[in-house]
């Protein structure tokens, strides 16, 4: 297996993946010679939107001159443009529409999602909510995602619906889980046709590098999803 390809219901115009960790993404290796190893090895119809991630809510169009700027998600609604985000704890986000005709990709760790990365994108892809489909890419999972007391309270000043999200397991810590925090924005928007969620970048070493199990020294997953023919 070189990719994990999201089990949802896509139209077939709709083509999406995940790298994992004996496929692609290794640290200290070149990042030109990466980007086209990628894009070579998985046929892509074009360039990458490849963004600065910074934990923001800024998402932009997949466009070839927005290459490299700061962002954590980029959509599109043109043929073979191709969305990219880079994760190794961090949710990736893969949306959609019913049609094919829209899609989008979002970085989305805890500072992402508190700040509106997933709110931000859905807007700007300017289509009904009830129309999309979202697909939730492998993630730190619940058991292993230790939170301090920023983390709890960045969700919870904002909506008590976030509490279910947490486990307290000491006085200032709990277990989060990003998935649930996600669904719940998700639903906030009205949207319900979500998939994945299943996987733990921490504990599946085999499958996904872990920025917080391998303490830093890592390597990073690319989720892609781009319109075809």
């Amino acid at each position: 297996m070189q990719y994990i390809t999201p089990r949802w219901p896509a139209p077939p115009t709709i083509k999406s993946l995940t790298t994992i960790r004996s496929c692609w993404g290794a640290p200290d290796t070149s990042q030109a010679a990466e980007r086209q190893r990628l894009a070579t090895l998985f046929s892509l119809p074009s360039d990458p939107a490849w963004l600065k991630q910074i934990h923001s809510n800024i998402a932009i169009p997949a466009n070839p001159h927005h290459c490299d700027h700061e962002a954590d998600a980029s959509y599109t609604d043109q043929l073979g443009r191709v969305c990219l985000v880079l994760t190794a704890d961090c949710l990736p986000v893969l949306i959609c529409n019913l049609q094919g005709t829209k899609v989008a990709a979002a970085h989305a760790g805890w500072r992402g999602l508190a700040k509106g990365i997933i709110e931000n994108t859905i807007t700007a892809m300017n289509t009904d909510p009830n129309q999309l489909l979202i697909w939730l890419g492998p993630a730190i999972g619940p058991e292993k995602f230790e939170v301090g007391s920023d983390v709890y309270y960045a969700f919870i000043d904002q909506d008590r619906a976030y509490e279910h999200c947490f486990t307290s397991i000491s006085a200032d810590k709990w277990l989060a889980n990003l998935y649930q925090l996600a669904t719940v924005r998700l639903n906030k928007l009205g949207i319900k046709k979500i998939y994945g969620g299943e996987y733990c970048t921490h504990r599946q070493n085999n499958l996904f590098y872990s920025y917080r199990r391998d303490q830093g020294k890592t390597g990073r997953m690319a989720s892609v999803i781009w319109i075809d023919r």
